[in-house]
């Protein structure tokens, strides 16, 4: 798959660079997408929701009245979960949501996704972004130019850069990330894939997305 290397105004360069159809091309797993995805959003949850039983409520543990002969109904103590105040019967526990995936199904996710991207002609390859400063009035010019400003956005880099991740950090719907940490989630929730083109190019010598 030949994509164009845009400049940082949107032109063409001239040069392009082969994403692989290893990764861009292939048919998509819907199923091993959502495993990935939901994977992903449950390590973001805490999982510290937490009610308290009759055994941990308020209240003294008497009996309320005797069994017999009140022409009431039978009671327990104040605590039981029948009674405002009382405790909360199969209420939540602290636990995690973690779920295991294999490496082949979380790199099968990685793939499929990119694939869907590449299917909606959702990559930008752009010519290395340097800013001698953080400049985030600079790197909203540079989104603009190349028509993804109003899209969300995961601008995809070989490695870190402090200018580009501050200039990213107060534009909404833009974000940076390494190449190494990118994850299923981050693809199939951006609308456009913006890769430097030394990215791509790692992308064509070994796949190394795959592996991360």
């Amino acid at each position: 798959m030949q994509v164009d290397v845009l400049n940082i105004k949107g032109q063409k360069t001239g040069r392009t660079v082969e994403l692989p159809e290893e990764v861009f091309g292939v048919e998509p797993n819907d199923h091993v997408i959502y495993l990935a995805v939901k994977q992903y959003l449950g390590a973001q949850r805490q999982g510290t929701h937490k009610v308290k039983t009759r055994a941990e409520v308020k209240g003294a543990s008497r009996k309320l009245h005797k069994q017999k002969g009140t022409g009431g109904a039978r009671k327990g103590n104040i605590r039981n979960p029948l009674y405002k105040g009382g405790g909360t019967i199969f209420g939540p526990k602290p636990h995690g949501y973690d779920i295991k995936l294999n490496r082949k199904v979380k790199d099968l996710a990685k793939i499929s996704a990119l694939s869907y991207k590449a299917k909606e002609n959702a990559i930008v390859v752009v010519e290395d972004i340097t800013l001698d400063a953080p400049k985030t009035k600079q790197l909203v010019e540079v989104m603009g130019a190349l028509n993804v400003a109003n899209k969300k956005t995961i601008l995809v880099l070989p490695e870190y850069n402090d200018n580009v991740y501050l200039s990213t950090r107060n534009v909404p719907n833009v974000a940076a990330t390494l190449l190494a940490d990118i994850n299923t989630y981050e693809i199939v929730n951006a609308d456009v894939l913006v890769l430097t083109e030394n990215t791509a190019k790692i992308f064509a010598d070994d796949n190394e997305v795959v592996e991360a």
